[in-house]
C-alpha cells in the first residue's frame, strides 16, 4: 500500500506562485505514473497534470504554460509548480499514483484570492 502526503498549499494572491509537494512511500516510486488532481466545491475532480517514469508530461488545457509537474525519484517526491495563479485555480489539490492500483493523498487546499 502506497501512502502519499501533500504539502505546500495555502492562500496566495492572483498572479502569485506556489509549489506543492507530494512525498510517497515505497521502494519502486521511480516506476509509478504520478499525477496531480484538483477538486473545487460542486465540481468533479479533474486531472491537472501527470508525469510518467520517463518524464513524459500531460497538462490540462487550463494550466498549460502556468503549471509544471516534476519528480525527484531519489526523494520519492513529485512536485507541482504553479505560477500566474488565478482565482479559478482555487481547489483542494490531490496527489495520486495512477498506474497499477491507484493511491490518493488527503489533499492540500489552495486558495487564490485578493
Amino acid at each position: 500500500q502506497v501512502q502519499l502526503v501533500e504539502s505546500g498549499g495555502g492562500l496566495v494572491q492572483p498572479g502569485g506562485s506556489l509549489r506543492l509537494s507530494c512525498a510517497a512511500s515505497g521502494t519502486i516510486f521511480r516506476i509509478y505514473v504520478m499525477g496531480w488532481y484538483r477538486q473545487a466545491p460542486g465540481k468533479q475532480r479533474e486531472l491537472v497534470a501527470s508525469i510518467t517514469s520517463g518524464g513524459a508530461t500531460i497538462y490540462a488545457d487550463s494550466v498549460k504554460g502556468r503549471f509544471t509537474i516534476s519528480r525527484d525519484n531519489a526523494k520519492n517526491t513529485v512536485y507541482l509548480h504553479m505560477n500566474s495563479l488565478k482565482p479559478e485555480d482555487t481547489a483542494v489539490y490531490y496527489c495520486a499514483k495512477i498506474s497499477g492500483t491507484e493511491s490518493w493523498g488527503q489533499g492540500t487546499q489552495v486558495i487564490v484570492s485578493s
